[in-house]
């Protein structure tokens, strides 16, 4: 008897505990179409969040108990689309220059004289003017820019312009002056200066370890140490107002970064995106000791500023034909790629790299660039035992068959950016042909294998916009749109397998994929709510969509309602 009064008494605690009024939340967002990502709970309604965590999801009327009328803040979504916050898993994130010459997307090669004259006329005598993002498959003619279009406005100034992968650069006289370089200049190992095929001379362009000869011999422009701080750390606010608006909740930056910026901007709680910083791939011990050190004082139970990967390059990029393949480009055929070193001091960095403990994520774009990286990882877990490493192929844009599934089999991620093969399906046939062509952006292939993807926008290299990255996921097509199913339809995505990769599979990339990237109970507080439902629009409008929204840690960073009152 005494037994059974025992067990009715603790059964009445526990219903009475199960039925006591709920934590009330600081933040609650009501009457959403939420995209969970969350296999257990794909769909809700609405989100409870206290402090930077979410507490409860479910239905708008069950949601309803965790507001204080007076305390909680309440964001009816009135039927708008709720996902994770983007996690950009390759991002060439930093300070924005206002006095970058910005040459994205245009078509006449005339527009470059045009900006650097503008920009030249801004600047003083034998300042440096840099710029880029040009594109010359983009061009009318289709042919690469020449020191002459910058000559005949910048005699005196120093002029800098990257293409938009970053692995070449179009200089003026200026520079190649300076430089000392000349016809007889030989090219280096890695590296091509472009030359005129009926004189010899530079034509301004440079590729890849070849930009290492440039000595630009500019003239210092005059500004105190107070200015430069400013300049820079008003150029640090600009970049993180210009994410938090496309819903960027999370950027990892690939190799080296100014730590002791995105310290201040977290101490002064100016950060809006979560950071991680990596460092350079390497096989000395010293700066692996310097690794750990770093690795240990943001280590990657962080979770604003954390340590990232080690990254390394073995080629370079299919625009630029420095991509490294088995067999030469069809265009060029007496070039293959260049690699940036040898498969003997690349497998030699990897194996110590992963020796000593550390994530290693490599440039790899051409077939042969993947397939060399694939095996020395295969050579790491043979030396060192297998382990939860993760190691990241950044790009993984033009794979062979045989290598598919190796991903899956190697743990290895495959770090994309949709956005590249939107760019450059332009000219991938042209420089590859059709049949090597099928095995670029295998994102579904890639999937079906069982491989682990993390989506990114390669920033400044392509747009930041996730919802240009998205677009090209689900369309395979160009920007302007087109006609058919897009380019290999085999290999779209559905809009949320790119969510997902765009979020879950970043977090997964970084190790995060127990706290983030999902909208669930006990993750952090990372979503955007979009005034466009991406589930269901037709593809014209993706990258029409905006964010109304962006929630980092609970906290709302962007609201795109109450900023355009305030502009009005």
């Amino acid at each position: 008897m005494k037994s059974t009064t025992f067990f009715l008494s603790l059964l009445i605690l526990i219903i009475s505990y199960a039925c006591g009024p709920a934590e009330k939340a600081d933040l609650v967002i009501t009457n959403a179409k939420v995209i969970t990502i969350d296999q257990d709970n794909p769909g809700a309604e609405a989100v409870a969040v206290k402090g930077d965590k979410i507490i409860a999801v479910g239905s708008s009327a069950a949601i309803k108990k965790y507001i204080d009328w007076e305390n909680t803040e309440v964001i009816d979504a009135s039927g708008r689309l709720l996902i994770p916050g983007f996690n950009d898993a390759h991002a060439h994130f930093g300070p924005i220059n206002p006095d970058y010459v910005e040459l994205r997307y245009i078509t006449d090669p005339n527009t470059i004289t045009q900006k650097v004259k503008e920009q030249v006329a801004r600047s003083e005598p034998g300042e440096l003017i840099r710029g880029g993002h040009w594109e010359h498959e983009m061009f009318m003619n289709r042919e690469w820019p020449t020191k002459e279009l910058l000559d005949v406005v910048a005699p005196d100034n120093p002029v800098v312009l990257s293409r938009a992968d970053g692995h070449s650069v179009l200089v003026n006289s200026k520079v190649i002056n300076n430089s000392g370089i000349t016809k007889d200049t030989p090219d280096p190992f890695g590296g091509e200066i472009q030359r005129d095929p009926r004189t010899g001379e530079p034509t301004g362009i440079f590729k890849e370890s070849a930009t290492r000869l440039l000595k630009y011999g500019a003239v210092p422009v005059e500004r105190t140490e107070e200015e430069k701080a400013e300049r820079e750390w008003n150029g640090y606010l600009m970049a993180l107002e210009k994410a938090r608006k496309l819903g960027i909740t999370s950027i990892q930056i690939p190799g080296r970064a100014n730590w002791d910026m995105w310290d201040r901007l977290m101490e002064e709680g100016k950060l809006t995106s979560r950071i991680d910083i990596g460092g350079i791939l390497t096989a000395d011990e010293e700066e692996l000791i310097k690794y750990k050190k770093q690795l240990e004082k943001y280590p990657y139970e962080n979770d604003w500023l954390r340590f990232g990967y080690l990254k390394g390059f073995i080629d370079g990029t299919l625009g630029s034909g420095t991509a490294l393949m088995f067999d030469p480009f069809s265009d060029e055929p007496d070039k293959a790629g260049l690699p940036q070193m040898t498969y003997e001091e690349l497998e030699e960095k990897v194996v110590s790299s992963d020796a000593a403990g550390f994530q290693i994520g490599i440039h790899a774009i051409g077939t042969k660039a993947n397939h060399w990286i694939l095996n020395a990882y295969q050579k790491a877990a043979e030396e060192n035992g297998t382990r939860d490493s993760r190691h990241r192929s950044e790009h993984a844009q033009l794979l062979i068959q045989e290598d598919i599934p190796r991903f899956a089999d190697l743990e290895v991620i495959a770090s994309m950016q949709p956005t590249h093969c939107i760019t450059d399906k332009r000219f991938c046939e042209k420089r590859i042909g059709i049949e090597r062509s099928k095995g670029a952006y295998a994102w579904s292939t890639l999937l079906g294998s069982g491989a682990k993807i993390a989506f990114g926008t390669d920033y400044s290299v392509e747009p930041l916009n996730p919802m240009e990255g998205l677009y090209a996921a689900v369309s395979r097509k160009d920007r302007l749109g087109e006609e058919g199913e897009g380019w290999f339809p085999e290999e779209k995505l559905t809009m949320e397998e790119a969510i997902r990769l765009y979020t879950l599979g970043s977090a997964y990339s970084q190790f995060m994929e127990d706290r983030k990237g999902m909208i669930k109970e006990g993750y952090l507080a990372d979503m955007v709510i979009t005034d466009k439902d991406l589930m269901s629009i037709d593809e014209d409008q993706i990258m029409k969509t905006k964010v109304d929204y962006t929630i980092v840690g609970g906290k709302v960073v962007f609201d795109r309602e109450k900023r355009l009152k305030t502009k009005d």
